[in-house]
């Protein structure tokens, strides 16, 4: 028979375990994490330090780079931005927070955010990344630049060509971070497969690359969700179908892609070659399912930066009259013609140099976080003893806007980075790490800063540009979650007379 009393009992056990639940989730775990927790010390709004809601809310605003930097101003240079997480702008963080310390564990990059794939350079365990990383360092060292330098050059010389063609009738408006893009993609394409992905000749971005870019909210929607326990299981069962199946489409071409590239019988001096170990004598290798994820990793990590390094570069010197005519000053004296310009010779242009510094300083790539992780028993971050799981953030747009480390931080002004700079003697160089720091920074960034000298210096020598108006403020506008979710940049070009040095 239907027992009334029993099932009075467990509704009545049902209630006091929902009660005692929420009485948990909303009133002695905030307690707990306000007043009592071992970050409770430090400074940071009390809803951040309550719960993660605040943060994801942010972050998916895709301007999180702005809310920290006010949290930053009003906090200070350590702020607690979650229950467990603290962020930096004190240059000194960069070695206790991503360095190799002598008697310190590494901090490991923080779960939700790591790369999935243990099988790239990013996710990889740490013998394994070492292995990798030795492997990739020639590919990207300076001898290995200039074997390089003419497959680069090409694609540069076919950027220039096709802009001239859409300025053939005296002028044009561009969407220069498009062809920045093309010209990057089909570099990188060639280094990490053998062939380009034909960006420049189609005027369009390869439908792989297309994917890759238009899944940045996407992809930072992940980020968020990793971050919750509940949301963290389930998300498997929340990937939509489209989705699952563009990402079976990407690993079936770059697997077409490799298995092409492995079948070159003759050796070729681009990234795959150093990856498959060839004539290095090490006896270091990688799987075929490594040379695979790593080339994908590359094509993103390779290119992306860089044509945001060039078109933030662009808009600043569109912005900045004046510097830009002093910078096209520099290089038409430097050289009498176009083709005495190559990856070395641009590099000893002084002017130049400092120009992609201060680009990267105002609109770096990666203007939010990598945070990182202490392990078990804990870290030591500037003296101070953190416990196992406390997540470390150096957001860079924050920390290279701080006017205790850059004097007039929010203005552009490449003569900071110049050696006779007196006014900016102060400025904490230390702090600058576009592309990361310790063993796991940007292995490319050499690659990279080579590509933004050359193809920056090129423009200039071609073209007058100037920044339409639907473009004006166009950095203000960007939003930024794992990467800058990039809006077309529009600019005025015309061709320049080169028989005219400025």
């Amino acid at each position: 028979m239907f027992d009334e009393t029993r099932v009075g009992g467990y509704a009545r056990v049902s209630l006091g375990l929902g009660c005692a639940i929420l009485l948990y989730y909303l009133v002695f775990r905030p307690a707990y994490n306000l007043w009592f927790h071992p970050l409770a010390k430090y400074p940071g709004p009390k809803l951040w330090a309550i719960s993660q809601v605040p943060w994801a809310v942010a972050f998916s605003s895709g301007k999180f780079h702005l809310r920290l930097g006010e949290l930053h101003e009003k906090y200070g240079t350590i702020v607690r931005v979650g229950p467990d997480e603290l962020s930096y702008t004190v240059p000194e963080a960069w070695n206790d927070v991503m360095g190799e310390r002598k008697g310190h564990f590494e901090n490991a990059k923080a779960p939700w955010y790591d790369s999935p794939d243990e099988h790239d350079i990013i996710g990889a365990s740490y013998h394994d990344h070492v292995r990798m990383r030795k492997l990739l360092s020639y590919g990207f060292s300076t001898s290995a630049m200039v074997q390089q330098q003419s497959l680069i050059i090409g694609y540069v010389d076919l950027l220039i060509q096709r802009l001239h063609e859409k300025t053939k009738n005296g002028q044009a408006v561009v969407d220069i971070c498009s062809w920045y893009n093309y010209c990057t993609f089909d570099i990188i394409g060639d280094l990490a497969f053998g062939e380009p992905f034909g960006s420049l000749e189609g005027s369009e971005l390869h439908p792989w690359i297309t994917l890759l870019l238009g899944n940045i909210r996407k992809y930072a929607l992940a980020v968020i969700l990793k971050r919750f326990t509940l949301t963290r299981v389930l998300l498997p069962y929340l990937v939509p179908p489209k989705l699952k199946r563009q990402s079976a489409e990407f690993l079936k071409i770059s697997k077409e892609k490799v298995a092409k590239r492995l079948a070159v019988p003759f050796p070729r001096p681009d990234l795959m070659e150093v990856m498959k170990g060839s004539g290095k004598g090490s006896g270091l290798t990688m799987t075929r399912e490594e040379l695979e994820r790593n080339a994908n990793l590359l094509t993103v990590a390779g290119s992306e930066t860089t044509a945001t390094t060039l078109s933030g570069a662009t808009y600043l010197l569109a912005k900045n009259p004046d510097v830009m005519a002093k910078l096209a000053e520099e290089i038409h004296a430097s050289f009498s013609e176009e083709k005495e310009m190559d990856l070395l010779s641009t590099a000893k242009l002084t002017y130049l140099s400092a120009v992609i510094h201060e680009s990267l300083r105002v609109f770096p790539p990666v203007p939010n976080i990598i945070p990182r992780i202490t392990p078990s028993g804990g870290n030591t971050v500037l003296g101070e003893h953190l416990p196992a799981g406390t997540v470390l953030n150096i957001p860079q747009r924050p920390l290279f806007y701080d006017e205790a480390n850059f004097k007039r931080a929010k203005e552009f002004i490449p003569e900071r980075w110049l050696p006779d700079a007196t006014e900016f003697a102060n400025d904490r160089r230390d702090c600058f790490n576009p592309f990361s720091f310790g063993p796991r920074n940007c292995i490319g960034m050499n690659l990279a800063y080579a590509e933004s000298r050359l193809i920056l210096a090129r423009m200039l020598w071609n073209f007058d540009i100037h920044v339409a108006a639907r473009s004006d403020n166009w950095m203000e506008e960007q939003q930024a979650y794992l990467m800058w979710d990039k809006t077309p940049l529009y600019m005025h070009l015309s061709p320049r007379d080169v028989t005219r040095r400025v």
